[in-house]
């Protein structure tokens, strides 16, 4: 089978096991119908870009020329040359980026207050928000991120596909498993121009998350697993210790769960 015919296969199955399972976004509720996500095209992002880098400079040429520089390098991602084009223009976003992406600075506890500034446009405000949920969610500081995303659509940005690619990521590290199976449908299903590796990742999730059961020893693995993650970003604190006497008082019901059976079958 070649790479392009398993992929398909993988992709297809993803989606059929989503629309036979109950547990998966199919509430009583009718779903959201979305039109296709395509990127705009890097020219135009481009341009929006530089418009938004003089505006906030006030025209500055020297960084005007810094910026047209970053945007010949075509090997580049449009997001990582967007990225670059708001750190030469506004410090706040520098500083943002720069700490998100210091693996030395403590993960933050909150949204940045820069994405929430209403007064700030929001191609600048959209765009580095995804720049900067796709650095945290490689540092897996996956709620800051989740909730810097939450902020925006796939449409206010120059990369939907990474938008839904890293959002589903996210969801599905915190176990949200409904709303990680809708941005995965949206991955799959809508975003036309999304790469491979993201579909492929985003299947994987979609089959592995049909296997999740509530409260066996494998919802209890996953769960250890997210307080493993919290303890290595140093995210102590109450919400770590209420994941934890959920995993012992979980593992408890199971022993004596075990240890009735085995009475049972002792007394048979």
């Amino acid at each position: 089978m070649t790479a392009r015919r398993w992929f398909a296969t993988l992709v297809g199955a993803a989606l059929v096991a989503q629309s036979a399972s109950p547990a998966l976004g199919n509430d009583k509720k009718a779903p959201a119908r979305f039109g296709a996500l395509e990127a705009p095209l890097p020219d135009a992002t481009r341009g929006a870009a530089l418009a938004w880098l003089k505006q906030a400079t006030n025209n500055n040429a020297a960084k005007v020329r810094q910026a047209e520089a970053v945007w010949k390098q075509d090997e580049r991602s449009v997001l990582d040359r967007l990225a670059e084009t708001f750190a030469i223009g506004d410090e706040r976003a520098a500083k943002l980026l720069r700490e998100a992406r210091d693996i030395l600075t403590p993960a933050p506890i909150e949204v940045p207050a820069v994405l929430r500034d209403a007064k700030a446009p929001a191609f600048f405000r959209a765009n580095l928000a995804l720049a900067y949920a796709r650095t945290l969610s490689g540092r897996r500081v996956h709620e800051e991120a989740l909730e810097s995303l939450k902020l925006f659509t796939p449409e206010q940005t120059a990369d939907p596909a990474a938008y839904l690619f890293h959002r589903a990521v996210c969801e599905h590290a915190l176990l949200v498993r409904d709303d990680a199976a809708k941005t995965i449908s949206r991955l799959l299903g809508q975003a036309l121009d999304s790469p491979e590796r993201y579909k492929t990742v985003g299947a994987l999730m979609l089959l592995d998350m049909q296997t999740w059961k509530d409260k066996d020893l494998g919802a209890v693995a996953r769960k250890m697993g997210n307080i493993e993650r919290r303890l290595e970003i140093a995210r102590g604190g109450p919400q770590t210790q209420k994941l934890q006497k959920e995993v012992v008082l979980r593992l408890d019901e199971l022993i004596k769960e075990l240890e009735n059976k085995a009475k049972k079958q002792g007394g048979s």
